[in-house]
């Protein structure tokens, strides 16, 4: 815990820094701050906003002062040896791949990798991904755990427009893009469910700490699942991690 750092970051905000490198063990150490955090109900807290490597503590200045919440953030520190992490759920997301309208890049990527296309589907399906952090526009995922094998460039020429629902890869980064927006990421995919609509009486889908498992689907079931989005809903599958496989 000797690395921890307590930035100041505006006049009600401090941010928390575990460390400076992105792994499952600090988004371990993160969550389990913020599950003691929350339990404490300690005055003037406002909101907490988890990145990969930091909790950033959103507070109430006339409620709680900076010097004070310092103090009581370190002695929360001290307990996180004894907070326990429940299991994440694993969000199992629908995609349709490849097509020049839901993944015009997918052939790229595979070439890019010496691969099928059929094999990065299959190595794209094959992973659980950690939910790090939020950002960007709501609800769009930053995970981590993908596979080098499908590791691919950004787009030297970002699109005004890309749909929402589609997924993409970056480097060694995979997501969903929740809205319509510009992006400059390869897009192998689209899900036709809606990570993202403020409709919802919990408009954002996903959750940092929670894991997407990507599968996929043809045009028909794509087309099933967007027809009951647009009317009653469709509920996504979860399960449980399973403990052995927790970080």
């Amino acid at each position: 815990m000797s690395d921890i750092r307590f930035l100041l970051s505006g006049d009600s905000a401090v941010t928390v820094e575990f460390g400076n490198e992105i792994s499952e063990h600090i988004n371990a150490q993160i969550r389990a701050f913020s599950i003691a955090l929350t339990e404490s109900k300690l005055p003037g807290i406002v909101e907490l906003v988890p990145t990969y490597r930091s909790l950033m503590v959103h507070y109430d200045p006339e409620v709680i002062p900076y010097g004070v919440l310092v103090k009581k953030l370190k002695g929360l520190l001290n307990q996180l040896d004894h907070i326990r992490i429940p299991p994440s759920d694993v969000l199992e997301i629908p995609v349709l791949y490849g097509g020049e309208e839901m993944g015009p890049d997918l052939g790229f990527v595979a070439e890019h990798n010496h691969k099928t296309p059929d094999e990065v589907i299959r190595i794209h399906t094959s992973t659980e991904y950690l939910i790090y952090m939020l950002g960007f526009t709501p609800g769009f995922t930053y995970l981590g755990g993908m596979s080098e094998e499908i590791a691919a460039p950004r787009l030297a020429q970002p699109r005004v427009r890309i749909p929402a629902g589609s997924v993409g890869i970056a480097g060694s980064q995979t997501g969903v893009y929740p809205i319509d927006s510009p992006g400059g990421w390869q897009l192998i995919g689209r899900t036709p469910v809606r990570m993202y609509d403020p409709d919802r009486a919990v408009p954002i889908l996903p959750k940092a700490g929670q894991y997407i498992k990507f599968y996929a689907i043809d045009q028909a079931e794509f087309d099933r699942i967007a027809a009951l989005e647009a009317s009653s809903g469709y509920t996504v599958h979860t399960y449980p991690r399973k403990e052995a496989e927790q970080a």
